[in-house]
């Protein structure tokens, strides 16, 4: 076998679990699946393909991805959750069954540009406390009352909630409550809850919500995480074995030290391949059903880790640095990060395996 053996393994049939049970707890709207970023790092292709028959419309972030997705054969309505940066765009879109999400008053100005057969299907974002995209709370009245008349069935008011992962936070129920003040005078359907308000703010369920880390099976601490599976798992083989002595250090700068006679693994990952180049000495992996941890810095191209207390290991064992055994978000919190980042940043030079 030729190549180095490091892997990410995508369990589709993981994903097709988790957007069941998202969706299960919220029978009442449709679920978008979220993909962008390559599908959160998990192959937005193969991530669409595995979902054609849950999810009956995609999200991404901007209409680089959409166009991707419709080249590699994808054809359920994509939303570009960013909107368009053109004029050009917005008519490119209706030729390609994108949605887009209107968030400024030029993007009305664009829509109003084309005839009336060459106008997308679009969402109105309003920000509602956020304060990233979205038409502001104080111009929102007069931007929907100057364009009523380009309101089409499937128009639908957006927000996006700002805390949806703390459970105790008062702006959550605020911001939807604005939304629906807004949505009510105009007699528009409502999106509002992304993956943490799926889970915990029945509340912020409507007409669509919009599925995203939870359907690759992660979650912050605060959702409810009974029943989701982790989609990726990541694998490295150990490609050194060496004994050091008490007062040996390992890695740049010295920076952990033996204090007892110990073997050290070296692994055929760094963060040039997306490993997080700030986890922390004691990061856990996993391997011979056991617990392991990283000591010493993270390279660009290799790792190590302390497997004294495991006398079989052997070089070409497979590590898993996370999945099913290693949760990633107990590594980004070693590497104080999210598991957004890390499942992002897995590198093309990662290969990828699926289990359909």
């Amino acid at each position: 076998m030729l190549g180095r053996q490091t892997f990410a393994t995508i369990n589709l049939k993981a994903l097709q679990h988790n957007f069941s049970v998202m969706s299960q707890c919220a029978l009442g709207s449709n679920t978008i699946a979220v993909i962008k970023a390559d599908a959160y790092g998990h192959g937005a292709q193969q991530v669409a393909q595995a979902l054609a028959s849950q999810a009956k419309v995609f999200a991404v972030a901007f209409i680089d991805e959409a166009l991707a997705l419709r080249e590699q054969g994808i054809t359920q309505a994509i939303l570009l959750l960013e909107g368009v940066m053109s004029e050009d765009e917005m008519a490119c879109a209706k030729q390609h069954n994108f949605w887009v999400m209107l968030h400024s008053v030029e993007h009305f100005s664009w829509l109003r540009a084309l005839e009336k057969n060459q106008r997308p299907v679009f969402w109105i974002k309003v920000d509602s406390g956020m304060h990233r995209l979205g038409i502001s709370l104080q111009d929102a009245d007069v931007v929907l009352k100057a364009n009523q008349d380009l309101i089409q069935p499937d128009t639908v008011l957006c927000s996006h909630l700002a805390c949806a992962d703390e459970l105790q936070n008062s702006l959550n129920l605020k911001q939807m409550g604005i939304l629906r003040d807004l949505a009510k005078a105009y007699n528009l359907p409502l999106s509002m809850a992304n993956s943490a308000g799926i889970a915990n703010w029945p509340d912020t369920h409507a007409k669509w919500n919009r599925l995203g880390i939870a359907l690759y099976g992660c979650a912050q601490p605060a959702d409810a995480k009974a029943g989701l599976l982790p989609v990726m798992s990541l694998h490295a083989p150990i490609i050194g074995l060496r004994n050091i002595g008490v007062g040996e250090s390992v890695g740049y700068a010295q920076s952990w030290t033996a204090t007892r006679p110990t073997t050290i693994a070296t692994l055929a990952i760094g963060y040039a391949d997306g490993y997080p180049r700030h986890a922390k000495t004691g990061t856990p992996a996993w391997i011979h059903g056991q617990r392991i941890s990283l000591v010493g810095r993270v390279s660009m191209d290799m790792i190590t880790l302390d497997v004294t207390d495991l006398p079989q290991v052997q070089i070409g064992d497979s590590v898993e640095l996370w999945g099913e055994n290693i949760l990633v978000e107990e590594v980004a919190l070693n590497a104080s990060s999210i598991s957004y980042e890390l499942l992002t940043r897995i590198s093309p030079r990662v290969k990828r395996r699926y289990i359909k």
